[in-house]
C-alpha cells in the first residue's frame, strides 16, 4: 500500500498527498502527521479563545479524535484554512455553552455545520482582524442584506449568539438560521468583491 511506509517519508509528502492516504488507508500515523503540522495553530486558536492551557490542551486532542471521523466526510481544498475554521468553531461552541465539557463536546459533535466551511480562503467575518476599510465595508454590505440575513450574521458574529439562541430571538427553525448565515456571508464575499476590498 501507497502510504504503509516510513514516517520520514510521510514527511515529504504534500498535505493533499497525505489526506487522500489517510481517506484510502484509514492510516492514524498518515493524519497524526498531517495534524502535526498544524497543532501549533489549532493550540494557538483554542487558547486565545478559551484562555486556559489544560482546556486548550483538552482542545487539540478532541479535534484531532474528530478529524478521524470528518475528514473522510468532506471535500476540503486547503487542510490549514479548514482546520483553522474547525478549531474557531470549537471554541465558541465551548463559550457560548454553559453545559458540562463532556455535553459540550457532543453537542460540537452532532452539528454539522462546524464542518461546513471548506473554502481555501477565510471569510473576512471568520479572520480575526480586518483593516479599517474593510471593516466600512463589510458595515456598509452588512446593511445591505434582507433582513433576516443581516439580523443572523449581526447576532452570531457581533453578539457571540447560538444558533439556538437566534432560533429562539427571531422565532426561525435553526436549520432556516443556518441557512440564512451562510447565504449571508455568501452575499458578503460577493458585495466586498464587488466594492474590490477582496480578491475574486
Amino acid at each position: 500500500m501507497l502510504f504503509k511506509i516510513s514516517g520520514k517519508k510521510l514527511k515529504s509528502l504534500a498535505d493533499k498527498e497525505l489526506l487522500v492516504g489517510f481517506r484510502s488507508e484509514g492510516d492514524l500515523e498518515v493524519l497524526g502527521e498531517l495534524y502535526s503540522r498544524y497543532v501549533h495553530l489549532v493550540y494557538g486558536v483554542c487558547l486565545k479563545y478559551l484562555k486556559d492551557r489544560e482546556e486548550a490542551k483538552d482542545g487539540v486532542i478532541l479535534i484531532f479524535e474528530k478529524l478521524i471521523v470528518e475528514i473522510p466526510k468532506y471535500k476540503i481544498d486547503n487542510f490549514r484554512s479548514w482546520l483553522h475554521v474547525v478549531a474557531k468553531n470549537y471554541c465558541l461552541m465551548q463559550l457560548r455553552s454553559e453545559k458540562s465539557g463532556k455535553e459540550k463536546f457532543s453537542e460540537w459533535i452532532n452539528d454539522p455545520s462546524v464542518f461546513m466551511e471548506t473554502t481555501t480562503e477565510m471569510h473576512p467575518l471568520d479572520e480575526d482582524q480586518n483593516s479599517k476599510s474593510v471593516d466600512n465595508a463589510l458595515e456598509d454590505c452588512i446593511e445591505r442584506l434582507k433582513d433576516e440575513q443581516r439580523r443572523c450574521i449581526r447576532q452570531f458574529y457581533f453578539e457571540n449568539k447560538s444558533y439556538n439562541e437566534i432560533s429562539d430571538n427571531l422565532s426561525l427553525d435553526e436549520k432556516k438560521v443556518k441557512s440564512h448565515l451562510q447565504n449571508g456571508k455568501r452575499n458578503l464575499k460577493t458585495c466586498l468583491e464587488e466594492k474590490n476590498v477582496r480578491k475574486k
